[in-house]
């Protein structure tokens, strides 16, 4: 007996030298861990006090996982689930020798605590670099549609103005309004061949910047404004109008699709809000540009009365018989010409602030396609023939009368309108402040028009556009102008900017989702085709009667209305791809493949 004792006992010091062995390889390792091991001491501590409580010791572990995941939001999430398992892993574990294995398992909570913490790290940073990147994306893409939108507002600042003054203020001979047709028919010429080769050669950013010195010369044609001086920077402006238009179209539309391939979401929802964006600013210059000249031709002291023998030919009365009598009226209500000379210039030094804008903040998001093209020069007949070949196609052949009724209804507020209702009635210093009512409304429901063609679909938004149109031009065959109906000569101008929001914003977004690899050419065709629209308008101002004209404006309406919705179920059965979706697709792998790696993760 006494020598089994004594065998006993040397087993128990035996355990005991053990357990005194575990105490030191705790203490050893407890010292290269950082604050995590107070609280695993706290654990050991509880395991030597009562070694069968398990429950608290999982208990403690899983409020100290808790606060190493709680360090950041976002990765807590992923790893709530993952914790809990490795937790119940490591339970398994301990379980098996719970009396012999106290600091063994006391290791490998502590291991597990570590791989958790590390793991939050991993997870955490690809999570933060992509949304990052996303935010950089979306601030970059939105600071350059701010740029072009602002360039825009300032260089049409000052044509828009000088645009809806021409039929008024050079109305002798009808000069005004043949510059308008040279204008656009100088356009149609450009739209053939110079947007693909300008866009290619230099890049969207110095067409534009190139584009808007030769709107800025047609301003300085007006400072002394004849057939010798305002023909030829008609011409040049013409010139330049097909490629400026052509080239922020591409740029807004390459802007929308990296966006939406960055974001995952549709092309055309991106460019349609892009488009928004840009005519809600863009459209605002009709204001300020006839603000400018409302202000200044007010301080003329000579503004005419209005006859009552000149009322009865205002409005679709008029038919070109009594152009002896306007033109008399047209020259005794011209401002004084200091005062021409003074709105003038300022429209001038805008549009140079127009052109420096975009020249200093404006990224040039294609320096690379531009480049390799330079490098890798297509034949000259295969650009030029660009804009025709599209023609092939025949959506778009479809969409001409839409393009075309764009520029028939542009033109006839800004010929017709101002020239035959309001300065007929009224006299030309109003015409900016009705022109102002248009372009606020315009800019307001362009802005609309691009958020809530996501919800309700093109379709929708071109049918109130043709309906408000419609009944527009009834009233305009019915109503006889009086200077005492002066809030109907502000109603017809905004009711017609809400359907000029729309013709403007959705025709843009329909040729950038139809043609999205023929961007240059298809928005060349559009501009080409609008510009017919405004030259045949122009054309026959001079020599037909308003009441014809009106018909004719109403005949391409509802023809419009009888094409479009072929092109629209077409797209609708048939979806355009856009240009990126291979970048899109291989965007959303990534991200789907570091979603597999969590899954996996959180299932162990």
């Amino acid at each position: 007996m006494d020598v089994l004792a004594t065998d006993l006992l040397a087993t128990d010091m035996l355990a005991t030298d053990i357990v005194a062995t575990d105490l030191l390889a705790t203490d050893m390792l407890a010292t290269d861990l950082l604050a995590t091991n107070v609280l695993v001491t706290d654990v050991l501590a509880t395991d030597l006090l009562a070694t069968d409580l398990l429950a608290t010791d999982l208990l403690a572990t899983n409020m100290l996982a808790t606060d190493v995941l709680a360090t950041d939001l976002l990765a807590t999430d992923l790893l709530a689930t993952d914790m809990l398992a490795t937790n119940m892993l490591a339970t398994d574990v301990l379980a098996t020798d719970a009396m012999t294995q106290g600091g063994f398992r006391l290791v490998l909570l502590k291991l597990t605590l570590w791989t958790l913490a590390s793991s939050a790290g991993r997870i955490d940073m690809p999570i933060k670099s992509i949304r990052l990147r996303k935010a950089a994306m979306i601030s970059r893409n939105f600071k350059n549609i701010l740029v072009v939108s602002i360039g825009f507002l300032f260089l049409f600042t000052a044509y828009g103005g000088l645009q809806s003054l021409q039929s008024s203020l050079n109305a002798e001979d009808g000069m005004g309004v043949v510059s308008l047709s040279v204008i656009y028919a100088s356009i149609i010429v450009s739209s053939m061949f110079l947007p693909p080769i300008m866009i290619k050669n230099l890049g969207c950013k110095w067409t534009i910047v190139v584009s808007m010195a030769c709107y800025v010369s047609y301003s300085f044609g007006n400072l002394y404004p004849g057939w010798y001086t305002l023909i030829p920077t008609s011409v040049v402006l013409g010139l330049g109008g097909s490629p400026l238009w052509s080239a922020k179209c591409t740029y807004l539309t390459i802007s929308g699709n990296k966006q939406a391939a960055s974001d995952g979401k549709k092309g055309p929802d991106v460019i349609n809000q892009y488009f928004g964006i840009f005519f809600f600013i863009f459209q605002s210059s009709t204001v300020w540009g006839n603000l400018m000249s409302s202000l200044i031709f007010g301080q003329d002291s000579n503004i005419a009365v209005i006859p009552e023998e000149q009322l009865m030919y205002c409005g679709a009365a008029d038919c070109g018989l009594n152009s002896s009598v306007n033109a008399t009226a047209s020259a005794s209500a011209r401002p004084a010409q200091t005062l021409v000379w003074t709105l003038v210039g300022c429209y001038i030094g805008v549009g140079l602030l127009a052109m420096l804008i975009v020249a200093v903040f404006l990224e040039n998001i294609d320096q690379e396609q531009t480049s390799e093209f330079r490098g890798n020069r297509e034949p000259f007949c295969h650009t030029f023939l660009a804009t025709f070949r599209l023609l092939r196609d025949w959506r778009l052949l479809t969409l001409v009368p839409l393009t075309v009724y764009s520029g028939f209804e542009q033109s006839f507020l800004s010929g017709e309108y101002t020239k035959n209702y309001v300065t007929c009635a009224l006299g030309i210093h109003y015409v900016g402040f009705v022109m102002m009512c248009f372009g606020a409304t315009n800019s307001l429901c362009s802005f609309l028009c691009g958020r809530l063609a996501q919800y309700t679909g093109r379709a929708a938004l071109f049918l109130l556009a043709a309906l408000t149109n419609f009944a527009c031009i009834i009233a305009f065959l019915l109503w006889r102008p009086d200077p005492d109906n002066l809030v109907v000569f502000f109603a017809l101008p905004a009711l017609w900017g809400l359907a000029d929001a729309v013709w403007q914003t959705q025709t843009n977004a329909l040729y950038g989702a139809l043609f999205p690899r023929d961007k240059e050419a298809a928005f060349a065709n559009y501009r080409m085709w609008e510009s017919i629209g405004f030259v045949i308008a122009f054309a026959y101002s001079t020599f037909l009667c308003l009441e014809y004209k009106l018909y004719i404006l109403l005949s391409i309406l509802l023809l419009t209305a009888i094409t479009y919705p072929i092109v629209e179920y077409h797209e609708h059965k048939n979806p355009t791809p856009p240009v990126k979706e291979v970048e899109h697709h291989r965007y959303k792998e990534t991200i789907q493949s570091d979603g597999e790696k969590v899954i996996c993760q959180t299932q162990m």
